[in-house]
């Protein structure tokens, strides 16, 4: 079963740095650094691993995870942001985010984060 995760970041160092380190990791990851991006690249590739930033140019995180939930019901999305209130945890919670990282963040901390959603996709996809 593929490992194909989408990385939707505005900052370059984070997408290269989740490119580098996930890659290495035997992952493909696919980049995009605006929602309508994301959303081009999900139609065209099955993909149901997804680190949103919540803080995009155009569309935010946040309305992007709600369309990709509607499209995408199985998939598992992380949100990953430089800055976090009470608040905006919630909204994460009720838009359909499976958990939340705050940058900067463990890259051990994100790639027990990545093993344990694809054992999760795995058991899943198995039931159907």
């Amino acid at each position: 079963m593929g490992r194909k995760m989408l990385v939707v970041d505005d900052e370059r160092s984070i997408r290269e740095l989740f490119q580098s380190t996930f890659s290495e990791a035997g992952y493909e990851v696919y980049l995009a650094e605006q929602g309508e991006q994301a959303l081009l690249i999900l139609e065209q590739n099955d993909i149901d691993l997804i680190f949103l930033d919540l803080k995009l140019f155009g569309m935010n995180g946040i309305e992007l995870c709600r369309q990709i939930k509607r499209s995408k019901p199985i998939s598992i999305i992380y949100a990953i942001t430089g800055w976090s209130g009470l608040f905006e945890v919630e909204e994460c919670r009720e838009a359909g985010f499976d958990d939340y990282f705050t940058k900067p963040v463990s890259l051990d901390l994100l790639m027990r984060a990545v093993e344990e959603a694809f054992a999760k996709l795995d058991r899943w996809k198995k039931r159907f």
